[in-house]
């Protein structure tokens, strides 16, 4: 009875973190437009479950990163990923092949979603705000080295665009103005591919 009541308890606690998650959840709630990924190398973490389990009330995709085939959280998720990587070297030490093993699977998820978000081209991402310095020459860079354009090209073309790679570069490339391609990025939902 103890784990169950914890188990509430737990509940709660992460209907509560899931809504203040983001500024969009925290205003909207959680919906289908979501994805929960509950990371947790036993599969059997409450609080991972409990954001799985309200999840699937609240029609978001649930997906379960674990290493333990089969898990609790795996069998609520929408869908399970589990890396299965046998015992550490040391015991219960998760931070190991386990912590290895999700960190790979979740860099291939978030590259995964910046490429079926357009945020890349090629394999550059080139949805980048340059809000310091070290991001202000790669963005030129950036542009340089997709467009192959002069120096002053790029940098008038960067200049144009407010900063925006992916709007500097179809300028170089369609001749377009800033505002037009722009507006092309827009109605294309910001594929840069499509647009040129």
């Amino acid at each position: 009875m103890r784990s169950v009541a914890r188990f509430g308890d737990e509940r709660r606690q992460t209907v509560q973190a899931l809504a203040l998650r983001s500024p969009r959840t925290a205003a909207r709630g959680l919906t289908a437009d979501d994805v929960v990924v509950g990371i947790s190398a036993s599969g059997r973490t409450p609080y991972v479950i409990a954001a799985v389990l309200e999840a699937r009330t609240r029609l978001a995709l649930s997906v379960s990163v674990g290493c333990n085939p089969d898990s609790a959280a795996g069998r609520e998720a929408d869908m399970a990923i589990d890396g299965v990587v046998g015992p550490d070297v040391i015991a219960r030490a998760t931070r190991q092949k386990a912590g290895t093993a999700q960190k790979l699977v979740l860099n291939m998820l978030t590259t995964l979603a910046m490429v079926r978000s357009h945020k890349t081209y090629g394999n550059r991402m080139v949805d980048v705000r340059a809000t310091n310095a070290k991001l202000v020459a790669r963005a030129f860079s950036l542009v340089q080295d997709v467009t192959g354009a002069a120096s002053a090209e790029v940098q008038a073309a960067l200049d144009a665009s407010d900063g925006e790679v992916k709007t500097a570069i179809a300028v170089i490339l369609t001749g377009a103005s800033a505002a037009s391609a722009r507006e092309r990025l827009d109605a294309a939902a910001g594929s840069l591919r499509a647009v040129l």
